[in-house]
């Protein structure tokens, strides 16, 4: 994990210091309801009002129109100008239209405005207003960076970020980049960037990536990265051994086809838990097959569709934003499918997915996903490189669903999942929330409430059952409902003991972890009103009032202006309202969340940079209170004493990664013509410039008059080198031979650490390697197994620690001791057992060790944010360094037991220090 978000799970991803304002009423009258907008002059939310509207012309146009007249509340310079439609949703006589703002001309990362409106009788009223528009905007619109260079810098930085803190055999980089254009992130006065999409494969575990990069068109920074898929929640690829479907698919029409058959066929098939269903069928003529292709549901006959595909034996990387060829429509000689639909879990995603259209249909109005009567293509059991995959996800254009194991089966089995993943795709297509921090939640949150509504209500379960709240309860073999549920509804989460702040690194900034607080509100709201009348406020403050960066405080006035406007009575109103309170859902939740740490400077607002510390001082990089500008590094004293110094210029470049030894700060300043290595002596003096290149640079170290870095390209070739005073080039440890790796350095007394990667005998081996500068004498340090990774090193006087994984795809590592002569191997936290740590960061001081561990991305929950834990360099006297609740990332030992880290527990990125550790927390 390469470093923290600038806000960790935030209301969104904006931060701005202009405060919310007071808003004008126009001459015609107050409105009755008012929410100012949080950095912007623009209203988040009106309510209350019935304002005409130009009557003839389009809903976009009479939007537009309507907020040009109204300039005094609104703060709207030019709406024609500024505000794209994006889309008009009606219902009867209601209008709900949908504006994208651009500054100059260029996108905004959530700027959307929503006006609702009724229209009958010829004439126009608007009813309400909400969203966010960006009044503070002020940014240039003229990139500094080309859309090829930002690709290159967001496919290295997607590669740097999945290598972490570990260094693994070779492996395939399939990872490929595509440019989408500008788009300003709406921090304080603005950041352009280039937005580019990474797809491919993780070289070193083989998940699916497909990850949205934001590239500051400047610089040429990464200021942001989160996931683009949007996942129910599993683990990717248990080893648990190849499930009962997994046969291998066979050629035939793409997707969007609709073959050559007769609509309105009905037919039927047996679901996994023994239920026969009916099932809507086409007749392939040209297969002489019935296949699974309901016309019968969509408006345009054979050209949209609901349609099940066999993907089994297909890779989960061919079906992640694209689509595999060759696949094929599930089929059968008869409309009776048989055995083996079933076991591959056709049967119940073409059924599921009939079911979740029929719901928003009958219930919402809605045409399908995207309210226009879009197909509806279920690719059905994938594989993980022919392992199982257990995990289903929506990619933006279809649910993709994995084959299952031994204990699960295919993640169509539930209908709360095909529900969940399906109302992504609404979400999509209307509020569209971020898949990032607090709306990446209320975006999970939605897809569970609805996926879970619609359940429960098939299965005729009573919202009073103690089983209601469960998603994901059916998919297990022989688990009990409760033991094998992924997420509960029911779980009495709150903000206030559960939310957890973490960066976008850590499941997208907590979209899962954080989902069920908000979730929760919402069907405690449905247990107390009942499903007609919860389900319709809720689809309401999606579609016509939610907006991309809505954090939770702005869900939950959506949803109660969403009841307002459904004019529900007083009591029912005070139960949505009772519903967030009691999950802590109130207006300035996150300033009461609190910690057990020294602040040594507040809100970092950085992404991707680590800290450093030596010699009774500390070095960090910051960006300003809203985020917008580049970063800069700074210095402190770790006792907390005295005010901290600026290091770095304010040039435009990020500076990053910075390193002291209590002398001297070293660091990375990246720009758009390469990334340089500076250094600063603490007392002060010029900027020097070390070293350049065109590649990336971290794991800076430095000691007196010697500076350890190690180089990655776009490839994912990683080399560690090191500068003396006056050198030109580093001298690298390897002698930068292509067949040799090493990575994730450490330095002291004269000694560098790093971890080696080698070809011996026709194969690759791993360890730990140890270089004393004095001498030149290398070490290769003495192992206990075979390892297949190697994580970060620490070096101190008299020994040398390194992580280390022997169990393929176990996770777990351990945490290793030998004696600078390569001798006294021993692991002084073990790999295996009940107090094996997942770790993937090590920093030392002579008297103690401390670990970041984590567990896998799936858990979700406080244990699996990243903790930091300190024992002896003898292993004993472990303990926990911080109680706090959320992410605690890139420690740095500060002398004896003292750390300093990026703590994300506030919703922002601080750091902080402890002296000693906090030992067991509860």
């Amino acid at each position: 994990m390469a470093g923290a978000a600038a806000l960790v799970g935030a209301a969104a991803l904006v931060v701005s210091a202009v405060p919310a304002q007071a808003i004008a009423a126009p001459a015609g009258g107050d409105p009755a309801e008012v929410v100012p907008g949080k950095g912007t002059s623009t209203p988040s939310l009106v309510g209350g009002i019935r304002e005409a509207a130009q009557a003839g012309g389009s809903a976009a146009d009479a939007a537009r129109g309507y907020l040009a007249g109204n300039k005094g509340r609104y703060h709207i310079a030019d709406p024609g100008r500024d505000l794209r439609p994006l889309r008009t949703q009606t219902s009867g006589a209601s209008e709900t239209v949908r504006l994208q703002q651009k500054h100059r001309g260029v996108d905004v990362l959530g700027g959307q405005y929503v006006v609702r409106m009724e229209k009958k009788d010829g004439k126009r009223v608007v009813t309400g207003t909400s969203g966010r528009y960006f009044t503070a905007l002020t940014v240039d619109t003229t990139p500094e960076v080309s859309a090829e260079l930002a690709v290159r810098r967001a496919v290295g930085a997607t590669t740097a970020q999945l290598a972490g803190k570990k260094l693994t055999k070779p492996g395939k980089n399939a990872l490929t980049g595509e440019a989408h254009g500008l788009v300003v992130l709406p921090k304080g006065a603005g950041v352009l960037t280039h937005h580019v999409t990474v797809r491919g494969v993780d070289p070193a575990t083989g998940r699916p990536v497909l990850r949205e990069v934001y590239i500051d068109a400047k610089a040429g920074y990464p200021v942001l990265q989160y996931s683009g898929l949007k996942t129910f929640g599993l683990a990717a690829a248990p080893a648990q051994g190849p499930g009962p479907a997994q046969a291998a698919g066979t050629s035939g029409k793409t997707a969007g086809d609709g073959g050559a058959g007769q609509p309105g066929v009905v037919g039927s098939g047996v679901k996994y838990d023994g239920t026969t269903v009916e099932l809507g069928l086409a007749l392939d003529a040209a297969r002489n097959e019935y296949v699974m292709s309901d016309h019968a549901r969509m408006r345009d006959g054979s050209k949209n569709l609901i349609t099940t595909w066999d993907a089994r034996g297909r890779d989960v990387l061919e079906s992640s934003g694209r689509w595999p060829e060759g696949v094929k429509e599930f089929g059968s000689p008869t409309p009776a499918f048989g055995k083996d639909a079933t076991e591959a879990g056709a049967v119940d995603a073409h059924w599921a997915a009939g079911k979740v259209y029929d719901y928003y249909k009958n219930v919402h109005g809605r045409d399908s996903l995207d309210g226009r009567g879009m197909t509806i293509n279920s690719l059905v059991g994938v594989t993980f490189f022919g392992m199982p995959y257990v995990n289903a996800f929506w990619d933006g254009t279809k649910m993709v669903y994995g084959g299952g194991d031994k204990e699960y089966k295919t993640l169509s089995a539930d209908l709360d999942v095909v529900g969940h993943e399906m109302t992504h795709g609404v979400v999509e297509n209307s509020a569209n929330l971020v898949y990032a921090g607090q709306s990446g939640a209320m975006n999970e949150a939605l897809a569970d409430y609805f996926g879970n509504a619609i359940d429960v209500d098939a299965s005729g379960m009573s919202m009073d059952d103690p089983n209601a709240g469960l998603l994901g309860e059916d998919l297990c073999r022989s688990k009990s409902a409760r033991d094998c549920a992924i997420r509960d509804l029911n779980d009495g989460a709150t903000t206030s003991k559960n939310f957890l702040g973490v960066g976008y690194a850590t499941d997208s900034g907590g979209v899962h972890l954080n989902s069920t607080i908000f979730s929760g509100a919402l069907w405690d709201m449905r247990q107390d009103l009942g499903g007609t009348l919860a389900d319709k406020i809720v689809y309401r403050a999606l579609t016509e009032y939610m907006t991309p960066l809505d954090g939770f405080t702005e869900g939950r006035n959506a949803v109660l202006a969403a009841a307002k406007d459904l004019k529900v009575p007083a009591k029912a109103l005070n139960t949505v309202k009772r519903s967030f309170n009691a999950h802590g859902i109130v207006p300035n939740w996150e300033q009461a969340l609190g910690v057990d740490s020294d602040q040594l400077l507040g809100r970092l607002n950085t992404s991707d940079s680590t800290v450093g510390a030596g010699g009774g001082w500390w070095a960090t990089a910051k960006s300003n209170d809203d985020g917008s500008e580049a970063y800069s590094v700074w210095a402190g004293r770790a006792d907390g004493s005295g005010s901290p110094k600026l290091i770095s210029p304010n040039d435009g470049r990020y500076h990053v990664n910075p390193a002291t030894d209590g002398r001297t700060v070293v660091w990375t300043a990246v720009g758009p013509k390469g990334v340089d290595v500076l250094s600063r002596p603490l007392a002060g003096g010029p900027v020097k410039k070390l070293y350049g290149t065109e590649g990336f640079v971290s794991g800076l170290r430095v000691e007196g008059g010697v500076v350890v870095l190690e180089s990655t390209d776009i490839f994912g070739s990683r080399h560690v080198g090191y500068l003396r005073t006056g050198d030109k080039e580093p001298t690298w440890v390897d002698g930068g031979n292509a067949d040799l790796a090493t990575a994730l350095p450490s330095l002291s007394n004269g000694r560098i650490a790093y971890a080696k990667l080698y070809p011996e005998n026709d194969a690759y081996r791993m360890g730990t390697e140890v270089l004393d500068l004095k001498t030149g004498r290398t070490t290769l340090m003495g192992q206990l197994g075979t390892p297949n990774r190697v994580g970060q090193t620490g070096i101190t006087g008299k020994y040398v620690f390194w992580l280390v994984d022997e169990v393929q795809d176990d996770g777990r590592m351990a945490v290793r001791r030998a004696g600078l002569d390569g001798t006294g191997v021993v692991d002084i936290s073990k790999e295996q057992g009940e107090a094996a740590l997942h770790a993937y960061d090590l920093t030392a001081s002579e008297e103690a060790v401390t670990v970041t561990s984590q567990l896998p991305d799936t858990a979700y929950r406080n244990e699996s944010t990243a903790k930091l834990w300190q024992f002896g360099t003898d292993g004993s006297a472990r303990g926990r360094v911080s109680c706090n609740r959320g992410e605690q990332i890139s420690a740095a030992a500060a002398g004896g037991k003292q750390v300093v880290w990026i703590d994300g527990t506030t919703g922002y990125t601080d750091l902080v220090t402890r002296t000693r550790p906090a030992g067991a927390c509860g």
